[in-house]
């Protein structure tokens, strides 16, 4: 059994569909999260695609559960089972002023858009409450988290000054977790690291690639876009 993974969408909705048909093997695909368009839409993408939340979604939307029925959506700070694997993941980015609210706590004013990427909405972060109930997790096959572990330096290894972007938080729940594999999107550049003793991969656009990952070993291929 294999099934696939995606890194960011950005509406790209049609990119998506087109790796999906390419494997029609492949009986479910997973998401490191921002799926949602510029003004906040979804659109099925022809087969079940389990996902957690990125920075840019509608998050009103998924509030409401009112998605497109082949968008599974994986609360932050939970696990599911698929087929024979556990997934668990950790949708959103990190801001230390909102980390300790509690999830229900972060702030969302009624907005006059439903554009995706509205600043005002604190719901595209994750809070520590989240973060604790991962680290309470065993036997995960498979963590999704939005924000990459640390260090994880903006402008590739090879950067003079780089800026770690990676957040600590992550590496607490691969230290905790010890997940098989790790799966992060958000800065949409495909890499390969070993984090606490975990295989972390950042996935890229999914314009430019995607991963078929055998269901077993948790092996992985790189299929680039042509």
């Amino acid at each position: 059994m294999h099934f696939g993974a995606l890194g960011d969408i950005h509406g790209d909705f049609e990119a998506a569909r087109r790796a999906i048909r390419r494997h029609a093997d492949v009986t479910f695909w997973i998401c490191v999260g921002d799926i949602a368009d510029d003004g906040g839409r979804y659109e099925d993408l022809g087969a079940p695609v389990h996902w957690i939340k990125g920075n840019n979604e509608n998050f009103d939307l998924i509030a409401s559960g009112d998605l497109p029925p082949g968008l599974l959506y994986l609360p932050n700070g939970t696990s599911r089972r698929i087929g024979a694997l556990t997934v668990a993941g950790l949708g959103g980015t990190f801001a230390p002023t909102m980390y300790e609210l509690g999830p229900e706590e972060l702030p969302h004013p009624k907005k006059g858009t439903a554009k995706a990427t509205e600043l005002a909405d604190r719901r595209r972060h994750f809070v520590r409450e989240e973060v604790e109930a991962l680290k309470r997790l065993r036997n995960v096959d498979v963590l999704m988290t939005h924000e990459a572990p640390r260090p994880y330096v903006v402008g590739g290894a090879g950067a003079r000054r780089g800026i770690d972007a990676g957040k600590t938080p992550v590496n607490e729940i691969l230290a905790e977790m010890t997940p098989r594999l790790h799966l992060f999107g958000h800065h949409h550049r495909f890499t390969e690291h070993d984090r606490q003793g975990v295989r972390s991969v950042g996935l890229d656009l999914v314009s430019r690639s995607y991963l078929l990952i055998d269901g077993d070993s948790l092996e992985y291929e790189r299929v680039e876009v042509p």
